[in-house]
């Protein structure tokens, strides 16, 4: 039994130790925001805030969560900041097929929360962990932009 914090509460996981941290979260804990990609860490479609940093969960195994904090896309949807950043995604058009939004949105709440700002090689730097085959990356920067202007993280 492995235990530890999903999204605020604690969770116990019987489960083969070596499963993946995605797989986990997605078919034990139905968790499915998480998606799967490329399942070798390339995407970013996976990422989750490890203990409160950015991780591709397809590279981890459920061991290695034993106590730690995880917190999913789901938990980032809810918070203020999350709003922020779906309403700057959508008002930008920077969203097309989605499946790259969940890994993108948990990196942009990570970028913005530990202050990032609307600086775009910044932006580009703090996003090169997450891949987009349909929008293409303008308008997802353009939406980052406007987070962390909404979110009172411009460039000073």
């Amino acid at each position: 039994m492995i235990k530890f914090n999903l999204n605020g509460k604690d969770v116990s996981v019987d489960a083969d130790p070596l499963k993946s941290l995605v797989r986990v979260i997605r078919e034990d804990l139905g968790m499915t925001g998480t998606k799967i990609g490329c399942a070798e860490g390339e995407c970013g479609a996976c990422t989750v805030l490890f203990e409160g940093k950015p991780v591709t969960s397809c590279t981890m195994n459920l061991i290695h969560a034993e106590g730690k904090e995880i917190k999913t896309v789901e938990w980032v949807a809810k918070s203020k900041l999350g709003e922020i950043i779906k309403t700057a995604f959508y008002e930008e058009n920077a969203v097309q097929c989605g499946f790259c939004f969940p890994g993108f949105m948990v990196s942009t709440y990570y970028y913005i929360s530990n202050g990032g700002t609307d600086d775009k090689e910044s932006i580009k730097k703090a996003m090169s962990g997450n891949v987009c085959r349909c929008t293409g990356y303008e308008k997802i920067i353009s939406a980052i932009q406007r987070a962390c202007k909404d979110a009172g993280r411009g460039v000073k």
